[in-house]
C-alpha cells in the first residue's frame, strides 16, 4: 500500500524517478511533502528544489535542471506537473516536449537528482513508449480512490504511524461519521491519536466523543430517522443544523440527494448489479452506495415515489417563495410521517 512507499521515503531509500499519477489529490501531495521533508533540509529548499508545469514548460528546461549539479547539497528534488503526454488526451498543447529526450533520460537518470512526475489523471496511455519506459524505470504510486476495505487499512495504518491502535468498529464508526475524504480523515485520526495519547487504543466511544459530523452525516443521521420513523429525532437534528446556520434550501437539496440515491441504488439492485458495479455506474464511492443499500431494503417502490414527489414539491415552494423555508422542511417531515408510513 501506500504506507511502504511512504515508509521507504522516511528511511531516505531513494528513487531516482518517481510517478504519481491518479485523481486522489491527499496523496500525492501527501508524498511530494515527505519527499521535502526527508530529502532536502531547510537551507537547501530555495536552491535544490524546483517545480515545472509541463502544460507551460517544455520538458528540455525541466532536465536540464535535473542535470545540474545541486548546491549546498547532495540531491535536487524536481517536480514535473501536468504531464499530459503521458495520457491519451488530445490537446492544443503550448509547448513542443522532446520526449526522445526524456526517453534517453529515464534509461540514464542524473545521480544526484530526483524527479517526480505528478500526474492527477485517472489513467495513464499504456500504449506510448515513454509511459511504458517511466512505470518500467520509476517508483509508482497509483493515487486511486480507495475502497472500503483500504480505507480501513489506511486509518490503521495512519493510526499506527501516530502510535497507537484503533479497533474495527471505531475505524467503521470514523468512516460512517466522517465520510471518505482523505484530508478529514487524515484530520481526524492525528486529532484521536493525540488525545488518548500514544500507546492506547481508540475505541468506538472515543471517536463518537470527539469526531466532528460533518453536513452530509448530519443529513445521513437525519434520513435514517426518517426510514426508521421516528420524526422526533428527526426533527431535533434539523434543528440543530439550523442552530448551525445551515441554509434550509442547501439542507433540502442534500435529503433529495440522499433520496434520489436510495431510488437509484434500489432499482440498478433490482436489475442485477451488485455494489461495486452500482459505485462505477454512478461515480460514488462504495461505501456510500453500501449505506444507501442497507436503507432502501426498507423502502417499498410506492414509499420512495411518494417522498420524492414530496421533495419535488418542497422544493418548488422554497424556490418561488410560496412559503417560509424552514417550515417547509418541517412540513415534509410530518407529511411524510402522517401519510407515507401510516399503514
Amino acid at each position: 500500500m501506500i504506507f511502504d512507499l511512504w515508509k521507504q521515503i522516511k528511511a531516505k531509500k531513494f528513487s531516482s524517478l518517481y510517478l504519481l499519477y491518479g485523481p486522489e489529490a491527499f496523496l500525492i501531495n501527501e508524498t511530494k511533502q515527505l519527499l521535502i521533508n526527508h530529502l532536502l533540509n531547510e537551507e537547501e529548499i530555495d536552491f535544490n528544489l524546483s517545480t515545472y508545469d509541463l502544460e507551460e514548460t517544455p520538458i528540455d528546461a525541466a532536465l536540464e535542471d535535473a542535470e545540474t549539479f545541486p548546491f549546498m547539497g547532495e540531491k535536487r528534488l524536481i517536480f514535473l506537473q501536468n504531464p499530459v503526454f503521458l495520457t491519451a488526451v488530445k490537446t492544443k498543447e503550448k509547448v513542443e516536449h522532446n520526449l526522445a529526450k526524456l526517453e534517453a533520460y529515464i534509461k540514464e537518470p542524473s545521480p544526484y537528482s530526483i524527479v517526480v512526475f505528478t500526474a492527477p489523471y485517472e489513467k495513464l496511455d499504456e500504449r506510448k513508449k515513454v509511459t511504458k519506459e517511466l512505470k518500467r524505470s520509476a517508483a509508482i504510486l497509483e493515487a486511486k480512490k480507495l475502497s472500503e476495505a483500504e480505507l480501513m487499512a489506511w486509518i490503521k495504518d495512519r493510526s499506527a504511524l501516530n502510535g497507537v491502535e484503533i479497533d474495527d468498529k471505531a475505524a467503521e464508526t470514523l468512516l460512517t461519521l466522517a465520510g471518505t475524504n482523505l484530508f478529514t480523515l487524515t484530520s481526524e485520526v492525528d486529532k484521536l491519536a493525540l488525545y488518548i495519547g500514544s500507546g492506547s487504543k481508540i475505541n468506538e466511544e472515543t471517536v463518537e466523543m470527539l469526531v466532528a459530523r460533518s453536513l452530509e452525516q448530519n443529513i445521513f443521521s437525519l434520513i435514517d430517522k426518517i426510514v426508521n420513523r421516528q420524526v422526533e429525532g428527526a426533527l431535533r437534528i434539523y434543528y440543530d443544523l439550523l442552530k448551525q446556520n445551515e441554509e434550509p434550501i442547501k439542507i433540502l437539496s442534500l435529503i433529495t440527494g440522499q433520496f434520489r440515491l436510495i431510488y437509484q441504488v434500489k432499482e440498478l439492485a433490482r436489475r442485477g448489479y451488485g455494489q461495486q458495479q452500482i459505485a462505477g455506474h454512478l461515480k460514488i464511492h462504495p461505501f456510500r452506495i453500501k449505506l444507501a443499500a442497507g436503507q432502501a431494503r426498507l423502502f417499498a417502490d410506492e414509499e420512495l415515489a411518494h417522498i420524492i414527489n414530496l421533495l419535488a414539491e418542497a422544493d418548488y415552494q422554497m424556490k418561488t417563495g410560496g412559503m417560509n423555508k424552514v417550515i417547509l422542511i418541517e412540513m415534509f417531515l410530518f407529511r411524510l410521517h402522517d401519510q407515507a408510513y401510516k399503514k
